[in-house]
């Protein structure tokens, strides 16, 4: 399991600038492209955005196309629009950060990933338990929060261009406010019957689960990051140890396996080296045959090597 993962990380570095480049950003035009012809082409029996969203029966008769068109359909209802164009923004701004770090290769495949896993929930769930499920990209562009806090924890961002806080606090605050959506749907069902309450809780929290899921399956246990536990793995630097200072009387207590100690100049005569006598002065012969070095004595006192 090990070796596959990093044959695929290995991969996925060769061929990081493949795929999509700025994928959020096209997501985020083709947004707000199907919601200008949603408000052009109006008809009583369809709009441009009902025939892109998800509906399993259609699926299942042929239209494929809604297993791939429903990230474009994110903005829906004109009361919400501000909200929605500025997450674009933000999902927009955390995706080419994320490409920054990954690559465009495992961005796609990232998003990819949680679009077909999103899908055979939304088919198989009705098809197998009866249960109707609310599909939607939303959750998955908020996933995006965690990936971003898992890569970079400790980065710290303006939250509301104002409150400065840290990509993991941002997160951990994320999925709190996601659960809290989820119970504040689900809870009054109690009152109404357990069979109600199963139902809405399928439908409502398949999609946040669904995207959790294509979370966990990019970092498995990194998810330690989201709650400052990577500190306790990373190793302090070691201090430098002093370096000693060189010692200009190395050669002195140096033996090589024949006695002899290193020098740099010998004499060819009498065989007087620079580390024996350091004052004694070395040259080298013009008239030999080769580089033979002499001490001051025998440079002028030598028979020259033809």
């Amino acid at each position: 399991m090990g070796n596959l993962k990093r044959k695929a990380n290995r991969f996925l570095y060769r061929n990081r600038n493949k795929g999509i480049p700025n994928l959020m950003l096209y997501i985020g035009i083709g947004n707000v492209v199907v919601y200008i012809l949603s408000l052009i082409i109006k008809d009583s029996n369809y709009s441009v955005a009902s025939l892109l969203v998800f509906d399993a029966d259609s699926i299942l008769s042929g239209q494929v196309w809604r297993l791939f068109t429903y990230p474009l359909t994110y903005i829906l209802e004109i009361r919400y629009l501000f909200f929605k164009v500025l997450s674009l923004y933000v999902y927009f701004w955390i995706g080419k950060a994320v490409e920054g770090i990954w690559g465009t290769l495992k961005l796609n495949l990232f998003y990819l990933s949680g679009i077909l896993l999103m899908d055979l929930a939304g088919i198989l769930l009705p098809v197998l338990a009866s249960c109707h499920v609310y599909v939607s990209a939303s959750y998955i562009n908020s996933s995006l929060f965690l990936v971003i806090a898992t890569l970079i924890p400790e980065q710290t961002v303006l939250a509301f261009f104002i409150i400065p806080l840290k990509m993991r606090w941002m997160a951990l605050v994320h999925v709190a406010l996601t659960v809290f959506g989820i119970l504040r749907v689900v809870l009054p069902m109690t009152s109404i019957g357990s069979t109600v309450f199963w139902f809405v809780l399928i439908f409502v929290g398949t999609a946040p689960l669904v995207a959790l899921i294509n979370y966990l399956l990019y970092f498995g246990r990194n998810v330690k990051n989201l709650f400052g536990f990577h500190r306790i793995y990373q190793t302090r630097p070691k201090r430098p140890e002093p370096k000693a200072a060189p010692n200009p009387n190395w050669a002195s207590n140096y033996r090589s396996p024949s006695g002899e100690r290193p020098y740099r100049h010998k004499c060819t005569v009498c065989g007087r080296t620079d580390t024996d006598c350091p004052d004694l002065e070395f040259r080298y012969c013009s008239k030999c045959a080769g580089y033979f070095c002499y001490c001051i004595d025998h440079i002028n006192n030598h028979t020259h090597i033809q």
